[in-house]
C-alpha cells in the first residue's frame, strides 16, 4: 500500500493541482459533516461525567470551524499553491480525524452509556465511509484519515469485555479494507479522467499555438495577430496612442525568383529577428503574409512613432548575408495611430494599409503616415483601374506623337508616341494619373502592347527615314514573350525593326536582371534601337552605356527648363554630349520651349531636340501633315532647281 501511495504522489504537476482542487470543490458537504460531528460530540459529552469529553468536543468544534473557513477562503486566493493547499487540508483533516477517533474510542474505553457509544462510533464509521470517496483525489489523505479514526476505536473495542465489541472491531477492519479499495478505484478513475482532460487541453493549446504562429519566422501569423492585437488593446495601459506599423519588403519576389524560396525564407527569418530586437518588449509582432509584417506598440505621440519607424527601417534594410550572397533589402512602411486614425482595429489596419500603399507608390523604401486624403486618392485610383480596363474596348485611348527634331537641319527625325485618355465623362486624364495605376495593376502590359502596335501602324505611313519612339515599362520587359510580342507588332504593321526605338529609364536597369539583358539583346539583334530616357534623374551609371545597346541618350527636361537649369546643368550637358560623341551616340534635349534653350543645348553639343518649341504632341494624322509640310518646305527649292 505504501508503494501505491508513493505512486499517487508522483503525479504530473498540473494533474496533481487539479486533484488537490477537488478537495475544495464541495465545501457544503464538508461543513455538513463537521457540524454533524460537533453535534454528536457535544451530545456524547453531556453523558460523560469527566470534563475531558467536553474539552475534546470543543476542540473538535474549533477544528471543524477552521476547516470550514479554509474550504471557503483558500480557493478564492489568486496565487494558489497546490502543495500549500494540500498541506493545509491534510493538517485539518488529520487533526479532525485524530480527535474524532480518540473521542469515539474514549466513549467505549470509559464505558459511557450505550447511547453515547453508539452515537460516536456510528458517526465515526459514517464519516470514514464518506471520506473514502470524497477525498479519493488524494488517497494518502483519505487512507490517513481512516487510520487515525479507526485505529483507536478498534483498540478500544478489541479490549472490551464482551464478544459484541470484538465482533464490531473485526467488522470495522473489513469495512476499512473495502473503503480503501473504493478509494483507490475512485482515485484511478479520477486521475485518468483528469490526466486525459489535461492531455486534451495541452494538445488543444499546442494546436491553437500552431494555428496562430508563422512556421517560417516564429512570429504571429494573421490569425495570431488578430487575436493578440485584440487582447493587447483590451489590457493595454492608458496611453495617448497605439501605433500600427505595416512593413512590406520591396521586390522580395526577385530574391525568391533568383535565389530560391529557401533563401527567401531565411531572409524573412532574419527580418523577424531584427523586428524583435528593435520592438518594445510589450509590442505585438507578426507576419501578415508573404513579405509583409505588422508591428504594434504604444507610443506617446507621432514623433515617437516616427523615431521607432526610422530605427526599424534602418535595421531591416541592413544588408543580409546568406552564405556567399550579400543581399540588399529595401522596405516600405505605412503607419496609422489610434485614436487619430481610427478607434477600432479594422479601421487602424485600413489606415496603415493605405499609408503603405502611398509609400510604395511614391518610390518605395520609405515610411508614410496615414492621411485622410489617401482614402480619397485610393477611391480615385480604383475608379481609374476599373475604367482603364474598358477604355481600350471603347476607343477612349489615343496615341499622340511629339516630334524629335534635328537641331542642325530642323528636320523631324522621329516621333515619340504618347498615350492620351479622353474619358467621356471626366474629360482628358493625364498620363501621370493612369499610367502608375496601370503599372500597379499589371494593365500596363496590355496597354504597352497596344501602344506599340498603334505606333508601329502610324509610323509605317511615314517616310523611311523617320522613326517612332515608344516608352517601355519594367513590367513589359519582364512579361513572358515580351520581345516576341514587339516583333510580331512590327511584322503586322510592316514596319522595319530599325524604325522602332524603345525608350528605357535607368530604374529598369537597377536590378541588373538577366531578363532585361536578354530582352534588349534579342530586339537589338533584330534591328530595334534603344534610347536611355530621363538621363540624369536616376542613378546615372556610365556602365549602362557600355553594357547595353543604347544608341541615344535623352537628357531630362530638368536640365533644360527646370528650376536648377543654369551653368552647372549646362556643364553636365556638355560633358554628356562629349561622351556621347565619342561613343557615336545621339543626344536628345527634352523640354525645349524657347529659342534660347534650343541655342543653348545645341551649343552644349546636343544633336536632337524635343519640346513645345517645335510642337506639342499631336494625333497621327497631324503628325503626317507636319512631315508633309516639312518635306515641302525643305525639299521644295531642291525640286524647283532640278
Amino acid at each position: 500500500m505504501l508503494r501505491v501511495l508513493l505512486r499517487t504522489n508522483a503525479l504530473d504537476d498540473r494533474v496533481r493541482k487539479t486533484l488537490v482542487e477537488t478537495l475544495y470543490t464541495q465545501p457544503t458537504n464538508l461543513a455538513i459533516g463537521a457540524i454533524t460531528g460537533v453535534l454528536c460530540s457535544l451530545v456524547a459529552a453531556s453523558y460523560a461525567p469527566d470534563r475531558i469529553f467536553l474539552e475534546l468536543a470543543l476542540l473538535l468544534t474549533a477544528i471543524a470551524a477552521a476547516r470550514i473557513v479554509m474550504a471557503v477562503m483558500l480557493p478564492r486566493l489568486r496565487n494558489r499553491d497546490a502543495r500549500r493547499m494540500e498541506l493545509l487540508y491534510e493538517f485539518g483533516a488529520f487533526t479532525y480525524s485524530a480527535v474524532l477517533g480518540v473521542f469515539a474510542a474514549m466513549t467505549v474505553w470509559y464505558q459511557l452509556p450505550a447511547t453515547a457509544q453508539l452515537l460516536m462510533v456510528a458517526y465515526a464509521i459514517g464519516y470514514g465511509t464518506g471520506i473514502a470517496a470524497r477525498n479519493a483525489g488524494r488517497p494518502s489523505i483519505s487512507i490517513g484519515q481512516m487510520i487515525l479514526i479507526f485505529t483507536p476505536i478498534n483498540v478500544a473495542l478489541w479490549n472490551g469485555e464482551d464478544l459484541a465489541h470484538r465482533a464490531l472491531a473485526v467488522a470495522i477492519v473489513l469495512l476499512w479494507i473495502g473503503m480503501i479499495s473504493i478509494t483507490m478505484k475512485v482515485f484511478h478513475t479520477l486521475r485518468d479522467s483528469v490526466a486525459a482532460a489535461e492531455t486534451s487541453a495541452r494538445l488543444a493549446e499546442k494546436m491553437q499555438h500552431l494555428a496562430r504562429t508563422d512556421v517560417v519566422t516564429g512570429l504571429h501569423n494573421r490569425a495570431g495577430l488578430n487575436h493578440y492585437l485584440v487582447e493587447y488593446m483590451s489590457r493595454r495601459r492608458a496611453m495617448p496612442n497605439l501605433a500600427l506599423f505595416w512593413l512590406d519588403l520591396d521586390k522580395f519576389k526577385d530574391i525568391n525568383d533568383a535565389l530560391g524560396h529557401q533563401v527567401g525564407d531565411r531572409v524573412l527569418s532574419e527580418v523577424a529577428q531584427r523586428l524583435r530586437a528593435q520592438a518594445k518588449q510589450e509590442a505585438v509582432i507578426g507576419r501578415f503574409g508573404g513579405d509583409e509584417f505588422i508591428l504594434a506598440c504604444d507610443v506617446r505621440d507621432r514623433r515617437e512613432a516616427e523615431t521607432i519607424a526610422l530605427a526599424v527601417l534602418a535595421d531591416v534594410t541592413r544588408p543580409i548575408r546568406i552564405d556567399d550572397d550579400r543581399l540588399e533589402i529595401a522596405c516600405s512602411m505605412g503607419i496609422a495611430l489610434q485614436p487619430d486614425d481610427g478607434e477600432d482595429l479594422e479601421t487602424l489596419f485600413q489606415g496603415a494599409d493605405l499609408a503603405l500603399y502611398h509609400a510604395k507608390v511614391n518610390g518605395r523604401n520609405q515610411i508614410s503616415f496615414y492621411d485622410p486624403s489617401m482614402s480619397r486618392n485610393l477611391v480615385r485610383r480604383r475608379e481609374i483601374e476599373a475604367e482603364l480596363r474598358l477604355a481600350l474596348q471603347r476607343d477612349e485611348l489615343s496615341i499622340f506623337f511629339q516630334p524629335i527634331v534635328d537641331l542642325s537641319t530642323g528636320r523631324i527625325r522621329a516621333f515619340e508616341a504618347l498615350v492620351r485618355w479622353f474619358h467621356p465623362v471626366k474629360g482628358e486624364l493625364r498620363p501621370d494619373e493612369f499610367i502608375p495605376v496601370a503599372e500597379e495593376t499589371g494593365a500596363i502590359i496590355t496597354l504597352g502592347n497596344w501602344i506599340t502596335a498603334q505606333a508601329a501602324r502610324a509610323a509605317a505611313q511615314w517616310p523611311d527615314d523617320v522613326t517612332v519612339a515608344v516608352n517601355l515599362s519594367p513590367l513589359q520587359i519582364k512579361a513572358p514573350g515580351a520581345a516576341m510580342g514587339i516583333l510580331n507588332a512590327l511584322r503586322e504593321a510592316r514596319l522595319p525593326a530599325h524604325r522602332l526605338e524603345l525608350e528605357i529609364t535607368e530604374t529598369v536597369l537597377l536590378d541588373h536582371s538577366k531578363q532585361t539583358e536578354d530582352f534588349m539583346a534579342e530586339l537589338s539583334a533584330a534591328g530595334v534601337r534603344f534610347a536611355l530616357d530621363d538621363f540624369g534623374t536616376g542613378y546615372s551609371s556610365l556602365g549602362y552605356l557600355n553594357k547595353y545597346p543604347f544608341g541615344k541618350i535623352k537628357v531630362d527636361r530638368s536640365f533644360v527648363s527646370g528650376v536648377n537649369a543654369g551653368k552647372k546643368s549646362d556643364a553636365i550637358i556638355r560633358a554628356v554630349s562629349g561622351m556621347a560623341s565619342t561613343l557615336d551616340m545621339q543626344i536628345v534635349a527634352e523640354g525645349l520651349e524657347t529659342i534660347e534653350q534650343v541655342q543653348a543645348v545645341q551649343a552644349a553639343g546636343c544633336t536632337l531636340g524635343q519640346g513645345y518649341y517645335f510642337s506639342r504632341a499631336v494625333p497621327d494624322y497631324l503628325a503626317g501633315m507636319l512631315l508633309a509640310r516639312e518635306r515641302e518646305r525643305l525639299d521644295g527649292p531642291k525640286r524647283a532647281i532640278a
